[in-house]
């Protein structure tokens, strides 16, 4: 599956990298609402894509950054019991 492959070419970038691509991801949007806006875009699909590349790589950052790059999500039962006991 593609986003399965972009995730993990995610995966495999430092921060800064990460950062970077999401400057130009931001971009890209941005020049493809525009060509929306004017009526000049052929594939309106490729709007909601990069919408969640963004996501993704925004995902990645913060796993990063909390060091939770690797771990299993919890479970709904499982969150709301830390959150009970915190």
């Amino acid at each position: 599956m593609k986003s399965k492959k972009y995730l993990a070419s995610l995966n495999d970038k430092s921060v800064e990298e990460l950062n970077l691509e999401l400057v130009n991801t931001k971009k890209e949007l941005f020049n493809l609402r525009f060509q929306n806006a004017t009526n000049q875009l052929d594939n309106t699909a490729r709007i909601t894509e990069v919408r969640k590349n963004i996501a993704r790589i925004q995902t990645v950052i913060t796993q990063r950054v909390k060091g939770e790059v690797g771990k299993k999500p919890l479970s709904r039962a499982a969150r709301k019991k830390a959150a009970a006991t915190s």
